[in-house]
Parts: structure tokens; sequence; C-alpha cells
């Protein structure tokens, strides 16, 4: 066995913390300037679109890089790659700050999206080498809630930084943030690959082909990316909705994302809480459910159209969203132990690509300028997952 481990059993439990701590980045860099999104717009000179387009070109980068990203944590380590990602994350969030050329915005956003690939996906493989059997159960599950940290507290610290000091100061508070992982990673944390895979082309396409043909795992990746979808489209289009459209102000809007960050935590704790139930009936019931909420969402939507209904209805639809994603990326993470990496890239990859081109296509499509309109995005996100489900129940049946 080619082992490089270098974790120092004394070091395990800081070591796990800051995991933890590295995990949500991804979430941080997609979050912490949705309220600063109007405000990049108006200072920048850009249509909203050119704008909405930093979110999602960050998460195209961030879900292709996952496809090999896995397989290179597996075959070179975890801990030199995440070292490597947060060093260049401090560099990519400065040049970002003090940049006023979309292109160059742009040019950071592809790298900030590689970058959180590689790190996440390092992290994501940590807590299978370091934890096993009931216990590494326990924390890809609360790894998912923690992963929603991010997206949580990034745009309700957003809107005042906003208010405060631009849409600038955003960047140079993740450069901060990058800097002060990178140190104490440098100093408690360690390698814990045990084994090394061969990083060959063949190996890696016979592995992929493997994991594709598991029909559990394959439509767990889409369910993961539709479920995810739901929270991107209202990011992409809310901070104009609720500023532009209704008048507040980017802390109303940061307050806002915070309020349906708690629902998407509340749906992985809801999650975590029924995992001994069985897996399909319960994201069965818990897709009737957002359908059943959405419908209510839309007949509302004709009588009333007040921030307080917007924000009502997304909050119970987002729970569910949560719930569904949090089963399924668990369950899809630690599909295959032995390729861990490769396996929660995958996964990654394909959820992410999947919630990038559908919410932006959605987004595009409908346009919503009130809460019509995010009902009826909504309304094609959980049909799509009805789909879904309805395959794995004919696969289960015939297969």
């Amino acid at each position: 066995m080619n082992t490089m481990v270098t974790l120092k059993e004394k070091n395990k439990f800081i070591a796990t913390v800051l995991a933890f701590a590295v995990i949500p980045m991804s979430g941080l860099a997609t979050d912490i300037y949705l309220p600063s999104m109007p405000s990049m717009a108006t200072e920048l000179q850009q249509p909203e679109s050119r704008i909405q387009l930093t979110l999602s070109i960050f998460l195209i980068s961030y879900g292709l890089t996952q496809f090999f990203a896995g397989s290179i944590v597996d075959s070179f380590g975890r801990y030199k790659v995440s070292m490597a990602s947060l060093a260049l994350f401090v560099v990519s969030f400065l040049v970002t700050a003090t940049t006023q050329n979309i292109l160059v915005i742009y040019a950071m956003r592809i790298l900030q999206g590689i970058l959180s690939g590689f790190a996440v996906v390092s992290k994501r493989a940590f807590f299978v080498d370091v934890y096993e059997g009931e216990k590494r159960k326990h924390y890809l599950s609360i790894m998912t809630i923690v992963w929603s940290v991010g997206p949580i507290i990034a745009p309700f610290i957003g809107g005042y930084l906003q208010k405060s000091f631009g849409w600038q100061s955003n960047f140079y508070v993740l450069a901060g943030y990058s800097l002060l992982l990178f140190l104490f990673e440098l100093i408690f944390s360690g390698e814990t690959l045990k084994k090394r895979n061969p990083f060959h082309v063949e190996f890696l396409l016979k592995e992929y082909e493997s994991m594709f043909r598991a029909k559990d795992f394959f439509y767990g990746m889409i369910m993961c990316g539709l479920s995810y979808s739901m929270i991107m489209f209202f990011n992409l289009c809310g901070s104009f909705i609720i500023e532009h459209k209704m008048g507040y102000s980017e802390v109303v809007a940061g307050y806002v994302s915070l309020i349906l960050g708690f629902a998407w935590m509340a749906g992985g704790f809801l999650g975590k809480a029924l995992i001994r139930k069985a897996f399909v009936p319960k994201i069965r019931y818990a897709n009737f459910i957002q359908l059943f909420l959405i419908i209510l969402m839309l007949g509302a939507s004709y009588a009333v159209n007040s921030l307080y209904s917007l924000v009502a209805f997304a909050f119970a639809i987002h729970v569910t969203a949560g719930f569904i994603f949090n089963n399924y990326f668990s369950y899809c993470i630690g599909r295959f132990p032995d390729s861990a990496g490769m396996a929660g890239g995958l996964t990654g990859g394909v959820a992410f690509i999947i919630t990038s081109a559908v919410s932006y296509g959605i987004v595009a499509v409908i346009r919503p300028q009130m809460q019509l309109g995010v009902a009826e995005g909504y309304l094609v996100l959980g049909i799509l997952g009805l789909f879904v489900l309805s395959l794995v129940k004919l696969r289960k049946a015939h297969g």
C-alpha cells in the first residue's frame, strides 16, 4: 500500500474543524455578493444578465473541475491540492476586488470556481479517509449541513458590507478568510490519503463508467442538481426583484437570503433526522409536498405580491429542496468509498453543471419580475424532479 498519511492523530479534531471551515467556501464565493449584484450592474455599467453570468460561470467551472478534481486528489493527495487552492483564492479575490473590467471579473470567477472544486473535493474525501462506518455517515451528513452555512451567512454579511463599503469589500473579506484558512491548515492539518489510485486515463474512464452505470448514483446526481437549482434560481433573480422591483435595500435582500439559507439548512437537518427512513419513499413524499407548495404559491400570486408572501413560500419550498439534496448528496458521496474523491467530484460536477445550466436557462426564459415568475420557475423544477423520480420507480420495478 502506497500510503501518504501525514496527519497527526493529536491534530485529527482540529483538522476536522478546518475541513468543515473549507467546505462552505463555494457557497461563500457564490452568495456573499448576491445583495451587491444590482449595485455591481450600476457601477460597472453592465446589464443584469452580465452580472448574473458571474454566478453561472463560477458554477460551471466549479462543476466541470469536479470531474477531474476527484481523480487528482485520489492520485496525488488531498492536502497539497487544498493548500494550493487556498493560496490562489487569496490572489484571485484580491484581483476581483480591485478591477472594474467585467472580463477580468469573469476570468477570476472561472478561476475561483476551479479552485473551489479542488478545495471542496479534497475536504469531502477527507471525511471518507479519516472516518468509517456510522461515523462516516454521520460526518458526511453533517458536512452537507455545514456546506449550507455558506449560503446562509454569506449574503447576510454581504448586505451589510455592500451598504457600508461597496461591492468590492465582499471579495476582500473572502481573501482574508482564505488566508486564515491557509495558515491554520499549514500548522494543524496534513495528508489523509491512505492508498494512491493510478492517474491513468483508462483507469479514470473505467471508474466513471462504473459510476454512471449505477442507476441509483446516476439519478441521485440529477436530483442533487435539480434541488440546488431551486436555490440558485432564486439567487439569480431574487436580489433584483427585492431591490429594483420592490424597492427594498441591499440589507433587506441580505436578510431574505439569510432566512432562505436557514430553510435550506432546516431541510438538511430534517434529512439527517430521518436518515434511517426508507430512502425512495421519503424523497417522493418530499417532492409531492414541494409541488403542492408551488401550486399554492402560483395561486396566491394572483391575489398578493408582497415580500412577505414571496419569502414565506420560498422558505417552505427551499426546505423540501434542502431535504432532497441532503439525502441524495450524502448517499452519492458514500456510494463508492474506495474512490471517494472521484465519487464526490462526479456528484458535485454533474450537480453543479445541471444547476448552472438549468437555473440560468429558466431565469433567461421566464425573466421573473414578481412572485408569479418565481413560482413558475419553481414549478418547472418541481415537475423535472417528479419526472426523474418516476424513472427511479421504473428502474426499480423493471431493473
